[in-house]
């Protein structure tokens, strides 16, 4: 099992989309594949049509056994979505509550890491969509995977949310045992407009071998996808969305060949 998050302390930079597009595409090569939702607005959880706020059973439950998780507990939240090879643990707005709740509980950042450990012979790759907030939340997103993406909107406030980050993953880093990859994502890129064009190139110059050398440009395809509950490849395989998605994905399996050499 390889376990990527998709993380970024500013919301709406493409975190569902970049989990969902990178996720169906790997699921379309026949890998099996798990989405895991952690973010209590649910956007990856209303993309497949199930309701965040109605939802019984979710990532939520992990986290109410005081850091462990029972052993048939993960297998019962797995959702279908729809699609051949690609399954999703939900999230439900229950969670906005989780911080407050485990204030005091120790051993709570790794309870994504003991859950996915029991899945681990069921899946080929996991991808976690974080929330846009530092907390219990994002730290077991961060414990859990082995490669980080961090998607970032090419304007200047999303460049500054970046910044921090930055900051948070190297204070991550340093309670890991093992080291974390990670690349920086440009999204929703526009060449038309001097703001998109300046702020990637702020980011190539700021982040070097870390940053993808490319970018996901802005494309409808992606809302017309979300509106269908279907991965971008499978309804618009052609979109220039897609062939981004489709490079960046290139690299980020090229990158965890490297890893798990």
């Amino acid at each position: 099992m390889r376990v990527w998050a998709v993380a970024n302390q500013k919301g709406g930079v493409g975190k569902t989309t970049t989990a969902v597009s990178m996720g169906g595409l790997l699921a379309s090569r026949g890998y099996r594949v798990l989405l895991v939702d952690l973010d209590s607005q649910g956007s990856m959880t209303t993309y497949f049509g199930y309701d965040p706020d109605i939802m019984a059973h979710s990532t939520y439950d992990l986290f109410q056994h005081k850091g462990k998780v029972p052993a048939d507990l993960p297998t019962s939240l797995v959702k279908t979505t729809g699609c051949e090879n690609l399954s999703l643990i939900p999230a439900s707005t229950a969670l906005a509550a989780l911080e407050r709740q485990l204030v005091g509980q120790d051993g709570m950042g790794l309870v994504i890491s003991k859950s996915l450990a029991i899945l681990w012979e069921d899946y080929d790759y996991v991808l976690i969509d974080s929330p846009p907030i530092l907390g219990v939340l994002m730290i077991n997103a961060l414990a859990a995977c082995e490669q980080l993406l961090i998607p970032v909107q090419t304007e200047f406030l999303a460049i500054k949310g970046l910044e921090r980050m930055m900051r948070t993953l190297m204070m991550v880093m340093k309670s890991r045992s093992q080291p974390l990859s990670y690349t920086v994502i440009p999204t929703m890129f526009d060449r038309r407009t001097q703001a998109s064009v300046s702020s990637l190139r702020t980011l190539k110059n700021s982040y070097g071998e870390h940053i993808w050398a490319s970018a996901i440009p802005v494309d409808t395809r992606f809302r017309d996808a979300s509106k269908a509950g279907k991965p971008p490849h499978l309804l618009d395989p052609n979109s220039r969305g897609v062939s981004a998605y489709e490079s960046l994905l290139k690299i980020v399996l090229e990158k965890g060949r490297g890893v798990a050499a």
